[in-house]
């Protein structure tokens, strides 16, 4: 039998999607308050990779990816997404049937992986509780991440992949 012993912290990231720069970095402003000073931060990445959000959020989408200095307990991955959801939903156009202006998504970075948090289920998704999923979306081997076959597109390209490897080796360096 194995020995249970507590996870080391991981690598918090959130990724961002809008079509308004002002709102991405006002929402980084809320997401630094509340997780702590922000130590990776990509340009306005284009996405059209989908058109999934573009009913909710309009054309001309911007991703951008923030990682924070403080190391974090991976348990509270869904109390995480649970505020990354109100902090949509306080943002939304609208009160009563909410459109979104902006897509906050957390996950995090382990020397191994890449895990994103999610509210919808599927058969590579793991339940964390309080109605959060968690989808390990890249793997590292042989000096890099690789997607599965279930990875969304975006996170296959080498741009992404890039993203992830420099994170990693940010929290290799916290981690020792």
């Amino acid at each position: 039998m194995g020995a249970v012993k507590s996870h080391r912290p991981v690598k918090l990231i959130v990724g961002m999607i809008s079509n308004d720069p002002e709102l991405i970095m006002k929402v980084e402003k809320q997401l630094e308050w509340r997780f702590g000073k922000i130590d990776f931060r990509t340009a306005l990445l284009d996405f059209s990779y989908t058109d999934y959000y573009a009913p909710e959020m309009g054309q001309n989408l911007k991703r951008q990816f923030i990682s924070f200095r403080k190391l974090v307990n991976p348990e509270l991955l869904p109390k995480i997404k649970h505020f990354t959801n109100k902090l949509e939903l306080g943002l939304s156009r609208e009160r009563g049937k909410p459109s979104r202006r902006i897509n906050v998504d957390p996950g995090y970075v382990t020397e191994a992986k890449l895990v994103l948090a999610t509210t919808k289920d599927n058969a590579h998704r793991i339940y964390l509780g309080g109605g959060i999923f968690a989808e390990i979306t890249l793997r590292y081997v042989d000096r890099s991440f690789l997607p599965w076959e279930w990875t969304y597109r975006d996170y296959q390209t080498r741009e992404y992949v890039d993203i992830f490897n420099e994170i990693r080796n940010i929290y290799l360096h916290q981690a020792k």
